[in-house]
């Protein structure tokens, strides 16, 4: 069967946050996760987003697993938006951004924001000093 590929944001409850939750995705459920994002502190609720690949069979399969033990789920739908006109191309959102969705124009230099890149992570919206680049979920 084909291999496919879903962006899905948890919420874990408080009683996992020792458990091998992601272990058991890849280990039982043949699972390749890619962790975009994530903050699990002792005994209190966690979040995550990641990349899961494999079959559409075994993907479900994960995520049934996840219901289960009561992580809430839902798609990554994370939309970060950038008001092109009112950047100053200050270049501060480029450090933080992990996946290089925004990247210096040598050509212009300006700073452009390649939405295909972005995972939602929003560490550039704690960077810019203008506030222009946001997201309805944060």
């Amino acid at each position: 069967m084909k291999e496919s590929s879903v962006k899905i944001v948890l919420t874990l409850p408080k009683e996992t946050w020792d458990k091998p939750v992601i272990y058991k995705l890849i280990k039982d459920y043949d699972l390749v996760v890619n962790i975009l994002r994530a903050e699990i502190l002792p005994k209190m609720e966690g979040s995550a987003v990641l990349e899961l690949n494999g079959t559409p069979e075994k993907i479900q399969k994960g995520i049934n697993f996840l219901k289960s033990i009561n992580v809430k789920i839902r798609p990554l739908e994370l939309d970060i938006i950038r008001e092109d006109e009112k950047c100053i191309h200050c270049g501060a959102c480029i450090a933080p951004c992990p996946t290089n969705a925004f990247h210096l124009n040598i050509e212009t230099f300006k700073v452009e924001f390649d939405k295909s890149k972005c995972v939602g992570c929003g560490h550039c919206i704690s960077a810019c000093p203008t506030r222009i680049i946001y997201s309805p979920d944060f």
